[in-house]
């Protein structure tokens, strides 16, 4: 596809963002760049066993005057993100004609945990509630949500490739303006902390009772978390640009990732040649690092082999949790903040590296701010869905 030159800009919006390290991104900066944990333990979910889980704890909009069928945490989520994002949409809509307005979000769990509750409510076996709305759980709801509020009319839908949704809605976005579909696009994601998926990972055996460790000899499993994280997307140039994205789908197994690393190297590859960046111009990697034995391994892997030296990266799922559809978009606009502040994410954890694993460059406060030009996050989930984003701070 012949692409014009106007048509190659993808210019990302401050974000909006709420995950468990605040709802603001200088307290969010502020926890990002000194390494500071955002758990909380809780058996909410478990109640034979208390986890460490990446909760949201501020306060979030009121649903009340909201229609039924848009009562959701997730929207709740969404709603402050928005809130968040409240300058870069009211220019949006006042520059913008509706029908040219996308929106694209990832998710996993649109409306599940209302579910769960409603079922709680009246029993397994009784009729669901009154109030019940199974539109709440429709993976495309929390899309709709977003759309009907800032009055979107272009395309509108949802993404759920699990923990590469959102990651994927990004690079989808791209694609919407590349195109000349739309003018601009809202896009990011969120996911809510539920039972579901709490206990189908611990259920899988990847759950740790301690806050995770990745690529640490000691690992032993993910935390989970929420989060939502929003962009609008514009094909203008300056700026921090979504320069490339990459996509693979290696379909090695259902849950586990494929041992050799080869869908994460490729995703990594595509971003990096639709970006034009060498591995060696890449000032720093977020890492997908769920702190799992073999996902963890794989990356380690795909890293060492595309990168003769390894850039500066870590895992941020040890400060949020592992917030699944939410976590490409969480993680890329933790990459935004780190090329907009010229600083680096830490990599926390016990300080002793797998020896089994390729030796890798992970941040510790030994790093000095800089300027920072080239950022590649990395999102890989079940069924060998892999997506890599590469960011780039053009001079202004």
């Amino acid at each position: 596809m012949n692409l014009s030159a106007d048509r190659q800009f993808c210019r990302l919006s401050r974000p909006g963002v709420v995950c468990s390290l605040g709802d603001d991104l200088e307290t969010i900066a502020d926890a990002l760049f000194a390494g500071q944990r955002g758990l909380t333990s809780s058996a909410a979910f478990t109640p034979e066993r208390a986890l460490p889980l990446g909760m949201v704890t501020c306060e979030l909009p009121d649903w009340n005057a909201w229609p039924p069928e848009q009562r959701s945490r997730n929207n709740r989520l969404l709603a402050l993100a928005m809130h968040r994002l409240h300058d870069a949409l009211e220019h949006l809509c006042n520059s913008v004609s509706p029908e040219r307005i996308g929106v694209v979000i990832g998710t996993s769990t649109s409306g599940i945990g209302e579910t769960e509750r409603a079922i709680a409510e009246e029993g397994p076996e009784g009729p669901l509630p009154e109030t019940f709305r199974y539109a709440n759980q429709e993976l495309g709801a929390p899309a709709h949500f977003v759309a009907e509020r800032i009055g979107a009319q272009g395309p509108v839908y949802a993404l759920s490739t699990a923990c590469s949704s959102s990651a994927r809605a990004l690079a989808s976005a791209r694609r919407l303006l590349a195109s000349g579909t739309c003018d601009a696009v809202v896009t990011g994601g969120a996911d809510s902390l539920c039972r579901l998926t709490v206990n189908g990972f611990a259920s899988l055996e990847a759950i740790s009772e301690q806050p995770c460790l990745p690529f640490s000899a000691q690992r032993d499993g993910i935390n989970i978390g929420e989060a939502a994280a929003l962009f609008v997307v514009t094909p203008e140039a300056g700026g921090i640009q979504l320069s490339g994205t990459g996509e693979s789908s290696d379909a090695y197994h259902v849950s586990a990732p494929r041992p050799d690393g080869s869908g994460a190297y490729e995703a990594m590859r595509q971003a990096l040649a639709m970006g034009g960046c060498a591995p060696e111009a890449v000032d720093y990697l977020n890492l997908h690092g769920t702190g799992t034995r073999h996902n963890d391994s794989m990356e380690a892997q795909a890293v060492a082999t595309l990168f003769a030296t390894s850039p500066p990266c870590s895992s941020t799922k040890a400060l949020t949790g592992h917030t699944l559809g939410a976590a490409g978009a969480l993680e890329a606009a933790f990459c935004w903040l780190a090329l907009h502040r010229g600083r680096l994410p830490v990599h926390v954890f016990d300080a002793v590296p797998d020896p089994e694993l390729p030796s890798l460059d992970y941040v510790t406060p030994a790093h000095k701010p800089r300027p920072l030009k080239q950022a590649l996050s990395n999102s890989f989930a079940f069924g060998g869905n892999n997506a890599a984003l590469l960011m780039t701070r053009e001079a202004h």
